[in-house]
């Protein structure tokens, strides 16, 4: 079963938007969603997230030099440095995804050179690849961003249903979060909503919604030791903690709330 539903997630470095990707990915597999998650982070954790060994994991397709070469039209006989900016992508996804028995996972990694925004082959072969998977599949698709407000500059994840901004207590997660808000409002994207992760203290929710600006905060996540010690076993985050596990999935069903009131559909059963 498949709703076509697109999420993509972001935030600053570190406030736990790897982990918000894995559980949701995986509430949605057991609801019976086909689901595809992309790891678009440089950091590629969530692989690890979801339980698997390195050796298991793919290799990011920005380190397919050899691939990029031939579909941006920059290979050993291209004439001068022209590229193409809409290169052929659409077979890549089933080529290059591992399947873990309930999620299929595409990693494409991301830019981690000084400069990596700016127009070249890479950056136009990630954001065709982005784009081609958020407006042309009809899986329900999960993208978990780079870190920071680098990767909407590039305009990769216009036609998502809905962007989800992970804050966790902190002055520059909060500011973060608000330009990312701003950024994604100002490529189209309507709704947008925020998590409140690693919450020890009430008084941090309060201080955090006072402070996000035109987002709906969707739920709050206590801070959890246990998932802190998955990461470090590369063991599956979704059966670290049940806690957490289940605030984030009530933080989903009031996404999917929110989506459906606002474009009239059904909600994904």
């Amino acid at each position: 079963m498949s709703t076509g539903l697109k999420l993509a997630i972001g935030g600053k470095g570190g406030v736990g938007k790897t982990t918000v990707c894995s559980v949701w990915a995986q509430c949605f597999a057991n609801e019976g969603h086909d689901v595809l998650a992309i790891d678009a982070d440089p950091s590629l954790s969530l692989g690890a997230a979801f339980g698997l060994p390195a050796d298991r994991t793919p290799k990011p397709l920005i380190q397919m030099k050899a691939l990029i070469a031939e579909r941006t039209g920059t290979g050993r006989d291209a004439i001068g440095t022209y590229f193409k900016l809409n290169p052929k992508v659409s077979d890549l996804p089933e080529e290059h995804w591992l399947d873990t028995g309930s999620v299929k996972l595409l990693v494409l990694g991301g830019m981690t050179r000084a400069g990596g925004g700016c127009a070249c082959p890479e950056g136009a072969f990630l954001k065709a690849l982005l784009t081609n998977t958020i407006l042309a599949r009809d899986e329900l698709v999960l993208v978990d961003l780079a870190a920071g407000v680098e990767f909407m500059g590039r305009a990769s994840i216009q036609g998502i249903d809905a962007f989800v901004v992970v804050v966790e207590p902190g002055s520059r997660s909060i500011e973060t979060a608000n330009s990312l808000a701003a950024m994604a409002r100002d490529l189209g994207i309507t709704r947008v909503g925020a998590i409140a992760n690693k919450i020890t203290e009430p008084a941090q929710v309060a201080a955090i919604a006072s402070q996000l600006t035109g987002v709906a905060l969707l739920g709050t996540v206590s801070y959890s030791k246990s998932a802190q010690e998955a990461d470090l076993n590369r063991a599956p985050v979704a059966a670290a903690d049940d806690m957490l596990t289940q605030e984030l999935d009530d933080a989903r069903q009031r996404l999917l709330d929110l989506v459906c009131e606002a474009s009239g559909a059904a909600r994904p059963r």
